[in-house]
């Protein structure tokens, strides 16, 4: 490795912090990859040393999705447990069960909009319907910092009405469209070298943390955890004896259609877990992908249920979705497939045991999130067989 390019680490209590380096682009080389630094006109503040003049609470804003708001809370706990801050949390009130048991979490607050009033779904039933006022969230949060994890024109409306410090993350947006145009021919440093949970540290950091210490985390409760040992021990009595590597999970859906696994393919794969005896069980939400089967449990679980479910399995098979980073945040390894989206938008799977299936194809990444339409009949997701998939299962469970 060259010198001029080679990562310059050094030690700060106990952990590894990348020197900081200019942003800039290279060639698609992922060993030159170096975690970059603030350098996108958004003060960073100056961190990681604490300061008398930085307040100790702030409202962290991330409305949604649900993969980007789990991803938020591993960097609440490292900034709680390194500068001993407390959070308020903004986020729409079907994401607020995730910041349950938080440590470093006071409060909750839900977002309602004319979308929330309008669907009146389950999640909004018990809450006041009426729009969110920023002024009364200014008033409620005098002395506290804005922590903006979401940068869009609402969370950006709201930081020019702040009245304290606002911490914004680094989207780089611009960095992300001239890769997706380029194809992947060009690579910035921070989209190879950062996840977004990194992004979002960088918002009050000068210099990323270790993914390892952002991963994310939902905090269960023990009733939680027996439940879901209950339910598993219903779904795979019949295999559970004769398999001590433990239950595989299986999440057959994503945002959006381009990103899914091929439907044959669950079949397939589930054909193969039960020719080895392997229990599995299905989760999600959508209709039912393997009907009569005890094992299918789609559209049966809650948000926190399902993450004790993923709690007591041995890993998720999914592709690029927001139950990905529900397994990281149980700490049950993830087999990811990607196809259109890819590693650069930040959003992989960052534990130790985590793995990412994809095929360096000239055409990807085709889409920011998915949702173009393909003209080579899904071959980035028809590319990975069933076998190959059950290969990766077998070599985690040991």
């Amino acid at each position: 490795m060259n010198s001029d390019t080679e990562p310059n680490l050094h030690e700060k209590r106990g952990e590894v912090f990348p020197e900081r380096k200019n942003l800039s682009v290279e060639a698609a080389d992922p060993e030159h990859a170096v975690l970059p630094e603030r350098n996108d006109g958004i003060p960073a503040l100056g961190l990681p040393e604490p300061r008398a003049d930085i307040p100790a609470q702030w409202l962290a804003v991330r409305l949604g999705h649900m993969g980007d708001v789990v991803l938020t809370t591993g960097v609440l706990l490292y900034l709680g447990e390194r500068f001993d801050w407390r959070f308020h949390v903004l986020t729409r009130p079907e994401w607020m069960c995730i910041f349950k048991g938080h440590p470093f979490v006071d409060q909750v607050i839900p977002f309602v909009d004319k979308k929330t009033i309008r669907k009146n779904t389950a999640h909004s039933e018990n809450l006041p319907l009426v729009p969110t006022s920023f002024y009364r969230l200014r008033k409620d949060h005098k002395g506290f910092g804005l922590l903006d994890l979401h940068g869009n024109l609402r969370s950006r409306m709201l930081g020019l009405c702040w009245s304290g410090p606002v911490a914004r993350y680094p989207k780089y947006g611009m960095e992300r469209r001239i890769f997706l145009m380029s194809k992947g021919s060009w690579r910035f440093k921070p989209l190879r070298s950062t996840t977004v949970a990194q992004r979002y540290a960088l918002a009050v950091l000068n210099k990323a943390p270790a993914a390892g210490d952002l991963l994310p985390r939902v905090f269960l409760d023990p009733e939680e955890l027996v439940s879901a040992r209950q339910t598993l021990a219903q779904t795979s009595s019949n295999k559970a004896s004769s398999s001590p590597g433990g239950t595989v999970a299986l999440h057959p859906f994503a945002s959006h259609a381009q990103k899914t696994w091929p439907s044959d393919y669950w079949h397939d794969l589930v054909n193969l877990l039960d020719k080895n005896n392997i229990p599995w069980v299905a989760i999600g939400h959508g209709p039912a992908m393997f009907p009569g089967r005890p094992e299918d449990l789609i559209g049966r679980t809650s948000l926190r249920e399902t993450c004790a479910i993923l709690a007591g399995c041995k890993a998720l098979v999914t592709a690029d979705s927001g139950p990905m980073h529900l397994a990281a945040a149980v700490d049950t390894p993830v087999i990811a497939l990607f196809g259109p989206t890819t590693r650069e938008w930040g959003f992989y799977p960052a534990g130790e045991n985590d793995q990412v299936l994809e095929l360096f194809l000239s055409c990807r990444p085709c889409s920011l999130h998915g949702k173009k339409n393909c003209p080579r009949n899904h071959q980035c997701m028809r590319g990975l067989p069933p076998a190959k998939v059950m290969s990766a299962l077998e070599e985690l469970r040991g």
